[in-house]
């Protein structure tokens, strides 16, 4: 009997889990507003506390790192200017309501906050960087041991090179004998930031601009929101870009969690649930025809980061032919982060979805895969420095992920099946 009561809650606790990860993005957006800002959200930390035991005799000796900066700044002063510009007009002919007066103001710190330092990592974006380090090292001390070798690359984006030599900062107060090189060149934005002019025009044709335009006129409306901030619904059809307006302070409303003034003020309740959810569903097919396998562009958006894979798989092969053990840190951008989890078809997203409407319901779900800070970690496994059957699993945002791969065991894939698979695919794709 007690064996079949543990079975039973056993079962439980793993169907509970897996409804709250099948829940649907329009519930958790619900429960959550934060997740409907997306790449503006600010990392939430590992869900998966406990990871699964390598196989036996296999050790962790080195980990392969892509990740994004950390909390930042929205990029153009112009994503505070305009909404103030907008709202301050309508202050001065007495169109404002006392909502919308408030929400001004509320913009207006924003923008004082955020003086001299548009697009700069945060005081939080650092504080995700460390803490991201200290769980890697005391996760994997192995790696991490002695005089361990760390190369670590960055773009040349300040926030970037931040949010690189604060991890760095933290491994070395955890170990001060690693053996640090740290690098921020256009020498390597070929493979840390490619940019891919023949991809970019291909990804945005007249096919994928119908469907998004189809379905935002159908779904987007910000009358709503409008009657909220102006008295006078006259002068807001006449003098704003309502729709235009709605983005803006959606956007904003995102950008506050990563900032100091996020702590004490809020814009989401400018916004009702299904707004904030239809919103989000927007920019989550937008993010899909950029750099998913979106069938309406032949998915190409996931090749823009074939550089960065072949790094990935040429860097790892040369360490594990040293024998040593060490970490390669790479730090870059969203648009980098997004495309390499399609093309490898971490968790399934590399799915193709032909109705842009179905895409949210699929499981191509933007919040879980890019927050400030995402990042992909291929953690490598041995018996010993002469094994070459070499396992490794690979984390998303510091959680085991799977992969289109047969798997040895739970999370952990042959190395030589990986570099197998996916040097075929690139090849395939060709230049």
């Amino acid at each position: 009997m007690v064996i079949k009561r543990n079975f039973f809650l056993l079962l439980m606790a793993v169907s509970v889990a897996f409804c709250g990860y099948a829940q649907k993005p329009s519930d958790e957006i619900a429960a959550n507003p934060r997740l409907s800002a997306m790449a503006l959200q600010a990392y939430p930390g590992p869900k998966q506390k406990a990871l699964t035991p390598a196989p036996a005799g296999y050790k962790p000796f080195y980990i392969s790192h892509y990740g994004r900066h950390g909390s930042r700044y929205l990029c153009d002063a112009s994503d505070y200017s305009k909404p103030i510009s907008t709202l301050q007009k309508a202050e001065s002919v007495g169109a404002l309501t006392p909502k919308g007066k408030e929400v001004l103001h509320k913009i207006q710190l924003m923008e004082q906050e955020s003086h001299n330092r548009i697009g700069e990592l945060t005081a939080l974006g650092a504080r995700q960087h460390k803490q991201i380090a200290w769980r890697m090292v005391k996760r994997f001390p192995e790696v991490f041991a002695g005089k361990a070798h760390i190369d670590a690359r960055s773009t040349v984006v300040i926030r970037c090179i931040l949010s690189m030599e604060n991890e760095l900062q933290q491994m070395l107060c955890l170990n001060p004998q690693l053996r640090v090189a740290h690098d921020a060149s256009h020498h390597d934005m070929y493979y840390m930031n490619q940019s891919d002019p023949k991809i970019e025009k291909e990804r945005q044709n007249a096919a994928t601009r119908k469907a998004l335009s189809d379905w935002t006129n159908q779904n987007i409306n910000p009358t709503r929101l409008m009657r909220e901030l102006f008295n006078d619904s006259l002068y807001s059809r006449q003098k704003v870009d309502e729709r235009q307006l709605e983005k803006q302070l959606f956007n904003l409303a995102g950008a506050l969690q990563s900032t100091e003034l996020g702590k004490t003020m809020s814009l989401y309740d400018l916004f009702t649930a299904d707004e904030l959810s239809k919103l989000w569903e927007q920019d989550n097919m937008t993010w899909y025809i950029l750099f998913g396998s979106c069938p309406l562009n032949g998915g190409v958006g996931p090749y823009s980061q074939r550089n960065l894979l072949s790094n990935i798989i040429h860097t790892a092969d040369s360490v594990i032919a040293l024998g040593e053990n060490g970490a390669t840190l790479r730090f870059g951008h969203d648009t980098m982060v997004v495309p390499l989890v399609c093309l490898l078809g971490i968790n399934g997203y590399d799915m193709q979805v032909d109705d842009l409407g179905k895409l949210a319901d699929s499981g191509w779900v933007s919040y879980r895969i890019v927050p400030m800070a995402a990042n992909i970690q291929f953690v490598f496994y041995r018996r010993n420095v002469h094994d070459k059957d070499v396992l490794f699993k690979v984390l998303l945002n510091e959680n085991e992920a799977t992969l289109p791969l047969k798997a040895v065991s739970g999370p952990y894939y042959r190395w030589s099946d990986f570099r197998s698979h996916y040097l075929q695919k690139l090849s395939q794709y060709g230049n």
